[in-house]
């Protein structure tokens, strides 16, 4: 079998993606020495053990983000691939030296509240912006992505399983009020980074099995200007022929589809399911009228 060769990147596309993760990186240090750690706030995996050795030994926040996440680098590069390790050192790179250049700044904030929803969602853009454009922040997914490969237990669950005890260790290093302010900031920050990663046109793929499959297609291309797509389905109980109509909306036409698919046939069945990405095809909205 002849030998597959990966596609080089272009310049242009790897100008991107440096401008983007070092974009990433600075927010990643912004979130955390303007807002997080000077209001003694800390944040999940490899970074919340980093502000709390920090405060512990009283060395800089850059040195324990960067020393604590080479070993999953090495893991990363091993597992996951040489464009992710480079990716990932680099902005491992950035976002400690600029831990190290914001840290005489003052913070913007001293309300523990403000400090922890601000610099939550300004450290979830910033993480995410990197996961986009093929890099991490954290050795802590890195080592989920790993253990996920021999347990039953998703990644999300093993981040999720060790995050509990980071923050819970963050009690008795901060207080129990600062530990309830991290969990906060943890949250925000993983709800931006859903945003960042996926974007906030979130997509949803929709699949209708009805009688009325043309007039229900005709209504959506007319009405909601969108594509659709048939496909020839068999009922496994019955063995009756069916026919699915698929399409992509976004989340705001959601609610008009289904009072389509209602108005024209009450008993259709639906099924609307989140995409994280959509590229090609014709997802382009036409004009509706």
């Amino acid at each position: 079998m002849a030998r597959q060769h990966h596609q080089k990147i272009s310049a242009l596309e790897i100008t991107r993606r440096i401008v983007f993760l070092t974009i990433g990186a600075v927010l990643m240090a912004v979130g955390l020495e303007i807002f997080l750690v000077p209001n003694r706030i800390v944040d999940g995996g490899i970074t919340g053990i980093s502000i709390m050795l920090s405060e512990i030994t009283g060395m800089k926040l850059g040195i324990f983000l960067f020393i604590l996440n080479l070993p999953f680098l090495i893991l990363g590069y091993k597992q996951i691939g040489k464009t992710f390790a480079i990716s990932t050192l680099y902005g491992v790179a950035v976002m400690s030296v600029g831990t190290f250049l914001l840290h005489p700044v003052d913070p913007l904030t001293v309300s523990p509240i403000l400090a922890a929803v601000f610099g939550g969602g300004v450290l979830g853009v910033g993480v995410g912006m990197v996961i986009r454009f093929g890099g991490s922040l954290d050795g802590t997914e890195i080592v989920a992505i790993l253990i996920n490969k021999n347990t039953p237990f998703s990644v999300g669950e093993i981040v999720m399983f060790c995050n509990f005890f980071i923050l819970l260790a963050a009690g008795f290093v901060f207080g129990w009020d600062n530990a309830m302010y991290s969990i906060i900031a943890y949250f925000i920050a993983f709800k931006a980074i859903d945003v960042t990663i996926e974007g906030l046109d979130e997509s949803k793929s929709v699949w209708i099995i009805s009688e009325e499959s043309q007039e229900i297609g005709a209504a959506i291309m007319d009405r909601l200007g969108r594509g659709v797509t048939y496909l020839n389905g068999e009922g496994a109980f019955t063995g009756d022929s069916k026919r699915v109509i698929f399409c992509v909306i976004t989340r705001l036409e959601e609610a008009k589809m289904k009072s389509i698919v209602q108005e024209i046939d009450p008993a259709a069945f639906l099924a609307v399911g989140n995409i994280h990405d959509v590229k090609g095809g014709r997802f382009k909205k036409r004009d509706i009228h």
